[in-house]
This record gives structure tokens, C-alpha cells and sequence, in this order.
């Protein structure tokens, strides 16, 4: 069973943080007002996501200080994405703003006594003493009048350091993100400009006028949690799974002949969505979702222009109920994942953006839903500040935060394990006897057992 998270004797270590201080632009930026798209604005982005990368010792670099240059990389990109460095105000309609004030970015500058190879083999999520690692200075975590990002580099004693990040959602979805620290890795290297100059442009993601929903957007129906399904945020178990080709070549077995040239993400989704919704035993007539995080880029036309770095997703959702998943085979639910994702277009887009407008940007479904988001092209590990291409890079954990059904949400990452295979790491959150009854029934389906192994007992 390929999993990880589960050490028996948990690493533990000190860091020392300097005092935390705002990095500005490093020259005058506008005074100015802009408005969010009317994607971004949505409750369900309105959070803080947690990321984090490892750079090992290059010898290359030696003498250089990586909170050094990574701190004035960060004030030289900032002079071209000095929204960044500004601050989210709520107008009329809860429509959010960006006020370019040119206050700045929380950076944090710290020490942290252990090595790289401490961490062990594995480097995935959960990652031990992350709250040292990605310290929530008080009062900065909000969405409204706080900073934007929070950056923390913490050197450790091998020459190894952690580039620790936490952005406000409302602000750029995963690639836009990327485009921004690749900025930053530019500016380290000695550029004077990146070279993707950002692009604000969000009223192109606005609702039409007037606004007109023309799609079925069942993501954002309104279900009342009447018997405890939302999920407790308090005792809860967090594991990462390996998927390399072994296994989902194992998950293929099971798909009929007509589901062969299915993607990847698709099986391993749809494997994950059944496992998940057994181990957490619905009743057996209870509507569950799937949201799949789909990448509207490719779908515009005219095309956003280049370096435009707002949310451009959406989350089309697969509707079943807990029997059926369950008790059907892995195909169905292959057939599902399929359907969603293939409902996207740009009219699903705009009719997103009209239907969020009209009902008061709404959160999307939190009450038995699954919400996956495939991570593995953004290129995180790829962001280069001088010392080569992170070790990991990418979400720090499973889940949103601290948001209303945030423990719901996956993400897939990039990983190369311990054998040098290629493949996928997912972080999950579960309560904690739901995670023992998802490892058996996972574990049943990579070792090619064709039926459930709890369905009789929880069914």
C-alpha cells in the first residue's frame, strides 16, 4: 500500500523566526482601485491556501542567502504585480476590490535546526511542524484588509531551505500563482522584467448584461446538512497516497473495454470519490457529489490574453447517490467524471460568473461533496530561485484552511518516490475511523481484489 504521512516517531524541531516585516515594491507602484472578476470574488475562494517547496544544497550557490535574494526578488516582482502588495476591500454587493496601497507582502526570515534529510525519503504532504514552517502571523490570515501573501524562508542546517507561501485565493488560481513566482525566480536570476508581464484585464471574467443562466450548475445547490455530514474539522487523520504506474495500471483492471483510453486523472478520481463515500458511510439514499476543478483556460475564444493570472476554473459536478456509487462498479463512476468535466465550455463558463452574480456569490456545495484539483502540469516544482528546481513543491496539506467543508478538497501533486518512479501524491482528511475503512477499501482495489471489501459490512 503506497502510502505515506504515517511515521511512528514524528519529527520534531525548533525554528526561529525573525520579527515579520511587510516587503513593498521596490519602486513607487500606482494608487489605484481594481476590481476582482466576478469569478474570483465567489465564497468558495474566499481562503487562504497554504504552499511549500524544498530546495536542497546546491554547492553552486555557495554564500549566497536565500532569504536574501528570494526577499529582493520578491520587492522587484512585486513593482509589476503590485496588486499583490495591496489590500482586498468589500463594496457594494460584496463585490471585492483590490486597493493597490503598496503596503506590501508579509515575509518572514527564519532558522530551522534540522536538515533536509531529517524530512526522510518522502517529502509530501503532511509535513511536520508546518504551523512553525508557514507561521499565521495574528491578524494576517483574513481575507479583507490583510496582506495578500505571506511568505516565510526558513534556512536549514545543511545549506537546504523551505520557501513556505500562503496566498488569498480570491487573488489567482494555481497558475496564476506560478506565473507569479516564476517571476520571482527571474528577478533572483538577474532579470529586470519577467517574461510574462502580468495582465489584470479581470472584467473579462464578468457576468454578461444582463446576466443569464443558461447551464445546470449543480455544484452550487443549496443542501441543508441535516444529519451531521459535514465533516468536523477537529480529530481528524492526514495521509498522503503514492498512484505510480503500478497502481494505476492495478485501478485500469477494473474499467470495462469502451472506458481503456480514460485519462488518468479520471480513474484515479473516480477510484478515490467511491473509496471515499464508502469509507464515510452515508446513507445509502443520500445524494453525493464530485466537483472536479476544471481549467476554463483552453475553452475562451477570443483567448485570455497572456499572463493573465485570475481564477479561470470551474467546478462542474458529478450528482449520484451513495448506494449507487457504491455498489456499482468503478466504471460507473469513471462514466461520471467524464460527463463533468466534459460539460465545460465557454458558455458553462460565463453562465458560472451570471449565476454567482445573481444569487449573491454563493459557496458551492460542501454537504457530501468531493472536491479534486489536479496540480500536476502547474509547474510548482519547477520554480528555479538560483538553486535548482524544488525537491517538492506544491499544497502544504489536504484541504482549505479552516472554510466550511474544507477538509472536502484534494489535490493531486507531482511526485518522484523513493524507487525514482514518476507519479501522483494525494493528500486526504478524513476522521480518523473513516481513514482506516478508505486504506482498507483502497487497498482492496490496488491489490486487484474484484469486490468491495466493506460494502456487505456497510451497505
Amino acid at each position: 500500500m503506497a502510502m505515506a504521512g504515517a511515521t511512528t516517531t514524528p519529527l520534531v524541531f525548533t525554528v526561529r523566526r525573525c520579527k515579520p516585516e511587510l516587503v513593498a515594491p521596490a519602486k513607487p507602484t500606482p494608487h489605484e482601485f481594481k476590481q476582482l472578476s466576478d469569478i474570483d470574488d465567489q465564497e468558495g475562494f474566499r481562503f487562504q491556501v497554504p504552499l511549500i517547496h524544498f530546495y536542497r544544497y546546491n554547492p553552486s550557490t555557495h554564500g549566497k542567502d536565500p532569504v536574501k535574494v528570494i526577499r529582493e526578488a520578491l520587492k522587484q516582482a512585486l513593482v509589476f504585480y503590485y496588486p499583490f502588495a495591496g489590500r482586498l476591500r468589500e463594496g457594494p454587493g460584496r463585490k471585492l476590490v483590490v486597493e493597490c496601497t503598496g503596503e506590501g507582502v508579509m515575509f518572514i526570515e527564519a532558522d530551522a535546526d534540522v536538515t533536509l534529510q531529517q524530512f526522510g525519503d518522502a517529502l509530501q504532504p503532511p509535513f511536520p511542524c508546518m504551523e512553525e514552517l508557514l507561521f499565521d502571523v495574528p491578524g494576517s490570515g483574513g481575507i479583507l484588509n490583510c496582506p495578500l501573501l505571506l511568505i516565510q524562508v526558513t534556512r536549514l542546517k545543511c545549506g537546504a531551505f523551505i520557501f513556505a507561501l500562503r496566498l488569498n485565493h480570491t487573488m489567482s488560481d494555481g497558475a496564476g500563482l506560478v506565473q507569479f513566482m516564476m517571476a520571482m525566480a527571474e528577478m533572483a536570476h538577474g532579470a529586470r522584467a519577467p517574461f510574462i508581464l502580468p495582465v489584470w484585464q479581470r472584467h473579462l471574467l464578468n457576468a454578461r448584461d444582463p446576466p443569464r443562466v443558461t447551464c445546470t450548475h449543480r455544484e452550487y445547490d443549496e443542501v441543508i446538512d441535516t444529519k451531521g455530514t459535514i465533516l468536523p474539522l477537529n480529530d481528524m487523520a492526514h495521509n498522503s497516497f503514492f498512484f505510480g504506474p503500478n497502481e494505476v495500471y492495478a485501478l485500469r483492471r477494473f474499467l470495462p473495454c469502451h472506458l481503456s483510453q480514460c485519462s488518468t486523472f479520471e480513474v484515479l478520481t473516480a477510484c478515490l470519490w467511491r473509496c471515499r463515500t464508502i469509507a464515510l458511510q452515508h446513507d445509502r439514499d443520500e445524494e453525493v457529489r464530485l466537483l472536479c476543478i476544471v481549467n476554463a483556460r483552453s475553452k475562451l475564444n477570443p483567448p485570455l490574453p497572456i499572463g493573465y493570472y485570475g481564477n479561470v476554473f470551474v467546478y462542474p459536478a458529478a450528482v449520484t447517490t451513495s448506494e449507487k456509487l457504491c455498489e456499482n462498479p468503478l466504471g460507473y463512476a469513471v462514466e461520471l467524471v467524464k460527463k463533468a468535466k466534459n460539460e465545460v465550455t465557454e458558455e458553462y463558463m460565463r453562465s458560472v460568473a451570471d449565476m454567482l452574480v445573481i444569487r449573491g456569490r454563493p459557496h458551492f456545495t460542501v454537504v457530501r461533496s468531493f472536491v479534486v484539483s489536479d496540480l500536476t502540469r502547474a509547474g510548482f516544482r519547477e520554480v528555479d530561485f538560483g538553486w535548482g528546481n524544488a525537491t517538492y513543491g506544491g499544497v502544504a496539506k489536504s484541504g482549505a484552511g479552516t472554510t466550511p467543508g474544507g477538509e472536502c478538497l484534494s489535490f493531486y501533486v507531482p511526485f518522484k518516490n523513493s524507487k525514482g518512479e514518476d507519479g501522483i501524491v494525494v493528500p486526504i482528511v478524513l476522521p480518523a475511523p473513516a481513514m482506516e475503512r478508505f486504506i482498507k477499501e483502497l487497498d482492496c482495489l490496488l491489490t486487484e481484489k474484484p469486490v468491495s471489501c466493506l460494502k456487505k459490512s456497510k451497505l
